[in-house]
C-alpha cells in the first residue's frame, strides 16, 4: 500500500511539476538545498535518493541554468558543496506551492488531528526501518535525512546566505 501511494504521489506531484518545467529530482535538490545549502553532492545525492552519477548530469543542467552553483570543498579536494543561486528562489517557492497544492488534494477527507496521527506513525516506522537497515547503505544507520518537506507540510526555510542575498537587494 505504501508503494502504491508513494507512486501515486510522485507522478501527481510530477505532472504539478511539469507544469514550470522542474522534474521531480530538480525539485527535491532546489528544496533539500534550501534546508542545507552547501551540502555535499555524495550527501545530496543520498537525500534525493539518486545514483551520484545521474545526480551530476541533473546538478550540470541546473548549473547552467544558473539555478546553482558547485564549489570545492576548502578542507577535501575530492568534494564539491553545492549552494543555491538567487535565480532558484522563484522556482522554490512554486514548488512549495504545488507541494502545498497536492498535499492539500492528497489528503483531502482527513482532519487535522488524523493528518498528525498519519505523519506520526509514519515517523515510528520510518525510525524502525532505519534501524533495521543493513550497514552496508551508505546514510540510513548514521545520518538521518528529514522527512520530505512535502509531507510535513512546511517550506524550505530561508537559509543564511539567501537571507543575506535578500536584505542586499
Amino acid at each position: 500500500m505504501l508503494k502504491d501511494v508513494t507512486r501515486l504521489w510522485v507522478r501527481y506531484f510530477e505532472s504539478l511539476a511539469d507544469q514550470i518545467g522542474v522534474t521531480i529530482t530538480q525539485a527535491k535538490v532546489l528544496v533539500f538545498l534550501g534546508r542545507y545549502e552547501g551540502t555535499t553532492q555524495a550527501r545530496l545525492a543520498d537525500a534525493c535518493d539518486t545514483d551520484p552519477m545521474t545526480l551530476v548530469r541533473v546538478l550540470d543542467r541546473m548549473e547552467r541554468e544558473g539555478l546553482l552553483e558547485r564549489r570545492a570543498d576548502p578542507n577535501d579536494r575530492r568534494v564539491y558543496r553545492v549552494y543555491l543561486r538567487r535565480a532558484a528562489e522563484p522556482i522554490i517557492s512554486e514548488i512549495n506551492r504545488i507541494g502545498d497544492k497536492a498535499r492539500g488534494e492528497a489528503l483531502a477527507g482527513l482532519s487535522n488531528e488524523e493528518r498528525l496521527q498519519l505523519l506520526t506513525m509514519l515517523e515510528v516506522i520510518q525510525k524502525n526501518l532505519t534501524a533495521l537497515a543493513p550497514p552496508s547503505e551508505p546514510r540510513r544507520a548514521n545520518s538521518r535525512v528529514p522527512p520530505s518537506p512535502s509531507l510535513r507540510g512546511r517550506r524550505a526555510p530561508h537559509s543564511a546566505a539567501q537571507r543575506r542575498r535578500k536584505s542586499s537587494t
